[in-house]
């Protein structure tokens, strides 16, 4: 059983593909224990004023990236966050540290069928150039996932109530919320 003064801060981040509801689950979870949410993506897009689809296309990914470890980094000094994070966050390991080192990483594991469903505006996700291209950068994050994730929640085929209350279980068994 995992201790919930095993990490620093206590943080839960849920990581997963595009689609997934991280923002969803964090909210609802959220809510429902009286704990504050963030998302690193609105994060990143205070800081710079600027949404991230036009942080993509001014300055790159690259760049993007390492607003997204500053994000993470300026966490440090909370407690007790539910964390939703954009969907490329396991491309920089720097990342997955922090996120060990401050807290627990859920990983939300569904079907590229599934995010596409979910993926309403192609062109709010900077990640998703193209059916195809989004197909080879699910396969290529699976397993950088899969490695980061301390707990995986399976979400194939359930709505974001049952996965909020699914998580919400494991995450309290574990003593976690």
């Amino acid at each position: 059983m995992a201790s919930s003064i095993k990490r620093g801060c206590d943080h839960i981040f849920f990581i997963g593909f595009l689609g997934a509801g991280k923002s969803t689950l964090a909210r609802n979870l959220g809510r429902m224990f009286r704990r504050p949410f963030v998302d690193t993506d609105r994060m990143v897009e205070r800081e710079k004023g600027m949404s991230v689809t036009k942080i993509f296309q001014r300055e790159g990914e690259p760049a993007f990236r390492e607003l997204e470890t500053e994000a993470l980094r300026s966490l440090m000094g909370e407690r007790s966050l539910l964390v939703s994070c954009g969907g490329g966050i396991v491309e920089m390991p720097q990342n997955i540290e922090l996120m060990h080192e401050m807290g627990w990483c859920v990983y939300l594991d569904g079907d590229f069928d599934d995010s596409l469903r979910q993926i309403r505006r192609a062109d709010t996700r900077p990640d998703f150039r193209s059916k195809r291209h989004a197909a080879r950068l699910y396969e290529h994050r699976r397993p950088l996932y899969r490695a980061a994730a301390d707990i995986t929640v399976d979400i194939r085929g359930r709505s974001f109530t049952e996965v909020s209350y699914t998580c919400a279980e494991i995450l309290l068994e574990r003593g976690l919320l």
